[in-house]
């Protein structure tokens, strides 16, 4: 290491209990790679706890308590969390939040870490993302947040991310607009990570890795449009491609056609409203761009076996996959509109 660096970044991450391992090591380790790269103290950084106890990440790792009650100030405040977050964001948790912020720290929130920022005030008038599972429960709990599906926001001296991938994004960005791009581009080549994906691609809802560029973007624009389905050849022509290139496309990486892609699409978001919201069925049917009930019952049945209804009941969380030859499902996903 060179001299220390009067400039270095004093860094507080605060990691909750049930936090995920690799959300905490992309919070921390393009720091540390920063340090390394550059051959200087650019960031200096130190672990603190919500309370006087130490916490657990869901591996087994233990960080000491270090409560950040405790923590006079710093210059960047990254909040880690991930699962049961309603007993740890204490009153007293979001006034050291709001102390540390209010002396001009940028505040970043990882996964779970925009709920605890926007349970603390923080995001109120704020641009800000969520894990694309949240979004609809983070909009109606705190609805005074701009909320926007991306990969990671930046808004003033917020930042939000939804996921460890991100989280990744949204910290080489951060040493982007502090030491430039050269740096940030030389750690992301350590990582063997790919810089091209903007912040505000939205989150994809089904992650594949059989995509190649071009039904990866048709797949984005379909989940953009899960509740007005949009008909193929717009889509082919947005890509610049015939209907009929573009199906070939999902036929040869996907193994079906891209009608039943879409479809598939939709009837994972129904899933995911039956079994995690309280909208009613016919809500959910018009937010999955079904416009009969009829319809959203066929297709919903033949997709998982069984009806809307009984999944709630039931609290069956069923994954499903495409089988193009059954006759059923074919038919649903050529006429469910």
């Amino acid at each position: 290491m060179k001299a220390e660096n009067l400039n270095c970044c004093q860094t507080v991450i605060l990691v909750l209990d049930g936090c995920n391992t690799l959300t905490f090591a992309a919070a921390v380790d393009p720091l540390r790679a920063a340090n390394r790269q550059s051959g200087q103290r650019l960031f200096d950084w130190r672990f603190v706890t919500p309370r006087s106890q130490p916490i657990t990440l869901t591996s087994g790792l233990q960080i000491p308590a270090h409560p950040i009650h405790r923590i006079d100030r710093c210059d960047l405040l990254i909040v880690a969390a991930g699962f049961n977050l309603d007993p740890q964001t204490t009153p007293q948790l979001a006034a050291s939040l709001r102390r540390l912020a209010g002396q001009g720290a940028i505040v970043a929130g990882i996964d779970g870490g925009p709920w605890v920022m926007a349970r603390a005030g923080l995001l109120d008038g704020q641009r800000a993302t969520s894990h694309w599972e949240d979004l609809d429960r983070f909009a109606q709990e705190f609805p005074r947040v701009d909320l926007v599906n991306t990969r990671y926001q930046v808004s003033g001296a917020r930042m939000t991310c939804a996921g460890a991938a991100p989280a990744i994004e949204m910290m080489l960005q951060l040493i982007r607009e502090r030491h430039g791009p050269a740096l940030a581009a030389k750690i992301a080549s350590t990582f063997i990570y790919d810089l091209s994906a903007p912040p505000a691609r939205p989150q994809s809802r089904r992650a594949d890795l059989r995509h190649n560029a071009l039904t990866s973007r048709a797949q984005a624009m379909m989940e953009a449009a899960l509740d007005t389905p949009l008909p193929l050849k717009d889509i082919a022509r947005r890509l610049g491609v015939s209907p009929r290139a573009m199906q070939l496309q999902f036929r040869a990486r996907l193994g079906v056609t891209a009608q039943a892609h879409y479809l598939s699409l939709r009837l994972a978001e129904a899933e995911r409203l039956v079994t995690r919201s309280a909208l009613s069925l016919q809500d959910v049917a018009l937010a999955t761009g079904f416009h009969s009930q009829a319809s959203f019952a066929r297709a919903f049945r033949a997709g998982f076996g069984m009806s809307a209804s009984h999944m709630r009941k039931s609290g069956t969380d069923v994954s499903f996959s495409l089988k193009e030859n059954d006759a059923e499902f074919s038919k649903n996903s050529a006429t469910a509109q």
